[in-house]
């Protein structure tokens, strides 16, 4: 081969790693970044719903297991 077709050969090998390195860019500069937009946008998606109360659901059982016992003892 000529030196003229290397040279062509490694300027499109050169284009072609260049082309690939600009589709692994990534838009987040830290993970900080990117699981503070994932968990932004599955919230806007809905995927989080509200927490259930379990402490008022506690009391409330507590309230009545109290009170049975003392209507057994009065």
């Amino acid at each position: 081969m000529p030196p003229q077709e290397h040279v062509a050969d490694l300027t499109a090998l050169d284009a072609a790693a260049a082309s690939a390195r600009e589709g692994f860019a990534c838009m987040f500069s830290t993970s900080d970044e990117y699981e503070s937009a994932l968990v932004t946008a599955r919230r806007a998606e809905g995927r989080y719903g509200k927490p259930f109360d379990w402490q008022a659901l506690l009391l409330t059982g507590c309230v009545f297991t109290l009170s049975g016992v003392l209507l057994m003892f009065l």
